[in-house]
């Protein structure tokens, strides 16, 4: 990683926390936990990272997370992925998770919500990182579990910061969710919905229309409909884009075909992340640097998009100064900086 990446102070919006489960921690896991699992090496874990759609790396996201069951599991995922973002320059993290993947074999939700938050505070005292939660409901499952998640995570409502919508995109629209939406809006909570990865445009303009999303994550297919593009634009709805799970999932053929510079030459607010890290080759310094050479950026449009990251935290606007000055320190210590930064 070059220096300037590792430096750049940058926000992570799009995380799940068990696609940063490493092949080690999972083996070990497994061991810890009595879990059977289809590898007994890392060799043959890694063996098995080669997708070919998002049903194909669900599949095996979703086995791995059979080994989380108890709140040091969670405190250990959540951790190490901290240290590594801290690492990486990342100095806010808003982080989803999936209850539904561990409650349906029976792992109670506050020992998922507990372990992770515990990570989380840890990460405050010990790495000066800040942080937020953000409850993804599975969208492959009915409407109705999802409303039975929320009220049940009701209980940890002061542990949360937002609701998300992820898992298995292609036939199952946002608009079936829009009252699980509204619940969760009417509690205070902040909306980032996955759309336009592998779905259509309809499915951003529902997650913008029908369940208050105020952040698009991927959202590439965004791009095929001009009145969209000019939606997000004028309104400057955050996208966050995951470069290399885009090109480990195909939906990219080569990282050199990402449309992450269209989308920032039409002025869309787009900010770079890693979605699923330990799956997809690479955590999100991989992410800036990668994408940095494949699209010959700027260190100038890196800072620009790390500022986009900053800007689109749910963070309070005082709060997100404190970042976006850290981020001036930064730049400005270093090297000349164009357009405004």
């Amino acid at each position: 990683m070059t220096e300037f990446v590792k430096g750049l102070p940058k926000a992570e919006l799009h995380l799940h926390i068990e696609g940063t489960l490493e092949p080690d921690l999972m083996l070990a896991l497994g061991k810890r936990n009595g879990v059977p699992l289809s590898y007994s090496s890392v060799s043959e874990v890694e063996a098995a990272y080669e997708f070919t759609n998002l049903q194909s790396f669900l599949d095996v996201y979703y086995e791995a997370a059979r080994t989380l069951l108890t709140r040091q599991d969670f405190f250990d995922l959540t951790f190490e992925y901290l240290e590594r973002a801290s690492a990486d320059g990342v100095a806010r993290a808003e982080i989803f998770f999936d209850p539904q993947t561990h409650t349906e074999r029976g792992v109670p939700i506050g020992t998922v919500i507990g372990g992770i938050s515990d990570a989380l505070d840890a990460a405050t005292e010990r790495l000066g990182m800040s942080s937020g939660l953000i409850l993804c409901f599975l969208r492959h499952l009915p409407a109705a579990q999802a409303m039975a998640t929320l009220e049940s995570a009701l209980s940890y409502r002061h542990l949360l910061l937002g609701v998300g919508l992820d898992s298995s995109e292609v036939g199952h629209p946002p608009g079936d969710f829009a009252d699980v939406f509204a619940a969760a809006r009417d509690e205070g909570l902040r909306v980032a919905v996955h759309a336009g990865e592998e779905g259509p445009p309809q499915y951003v303009w529902e997650a913008l229309d029908i369940l208050g999303a105020e952040r698009i994550d991927h959202g590439n297919r965004a791009l095929e409909d001009a009145a969209l593009v000019n939606r997000l634009v004028v309104d400057q709805v955050p996208l966050t884009v995951c470069p290399l799970s885009n090109l480990k999932l195909q939906v990219v053929r080569r990282l050199e075909d990402h449309p992450l510079r269209d989308m920032l030459q039409l002025g869309l607010n787009v900010s770079i992340n890693s979605d699923d890290p330990s799956y997809f080759g690479g955590y999100i310094g991989a992410n800036y640097e990668r994408t940095q050479a494949a699209l010959e950026l700027s260190d100038e449009e890196l800072a620009g998009i790390a500022r986009n990251s900053m800007k689109a935290t749910f963070l309070p606007e005082e709060e997100k100064q404190v970042l976006l000055d850290r981020l001036d320190v930064y730049t400005s210590g270093r090297r000349p900086v164009a357009n405004g930064l």
